[in-house]
């Protein structure tokens, strides 16, 4: 069996993964491990393993440069993790020293206390969630003390519902 040698600064050049000795096959569920032997003794995994999605916060950068298409952002924000500056009483906070009123938002806990100070409160849902509970007539402002903020404006929060629903209703 043969895969790609992945060690850093190696060309795609195939390497010969190690030969592993046939020994019987034991039982591990009765001792509470799991784990599986495939035909001929080796181990199940796969060969190439899933990429992780990327970060909320690589989603902005890379939205905010261009190089993310919208509805590909929506996509990663609607499953990230967003962080929620909290008061006393639960729900979000909102600014409304602004021209519309917006809610502040954080791609990560880093960001957050950039923004909010180490001892803040502070909730976390996902980004389909905040679609979902953001009141009408707010928008939402993202890493608002990072480098690439991201503000949406009711009617920016408004067509992200409007996407949501097309995706799941069609």
């Amino acid at each position: 069996m043969y895969g790609y040698d992945q060690s850093p600064g190696a060309q795609q050049q195939y390497a010969q993964q190690p030969h592993q000795s046939h020994q019987p096959h034991q039982s591990h569920r009765a001792s509470g491990q799991m784990g599986g032997v495939a035909a001929g003794g080796y181990a199940e995994q796969p060969l190439y393993p899933e990429p992780s999605p990327p970060s909320l916060g690589d989603a902005v950068r890379a939205f905010t440069t261009g190089s993310l298409q919208a509805e590909d952002f929506q996509q990663i924000f609607a499953t990230s993790k967003v962080y929620c500056p909290r008061g006393d009483n639960p729900g979000f906070l909102a600014l409304h020293n602004t021209q519309q009123p917006v809610i502040p938002m954080f791609s990560t806990l880093k960001e957050l206390r950039r923004y909010a100070g180490k001892e803040s409160k502070y909730f976390v849902i996902t980004g389909a969630e905040v679609i979902d509970l953001l009141p009408t007539g707010y928008g939402f402002v993202l890493d608002m003390e990072g480098d690439h903020r991201m503000v949406f404006d009711a009617k920016a929060v408004e067509q992200m519902v409007d996407f949501a629903m097309r995706r799941m209703y069609g």
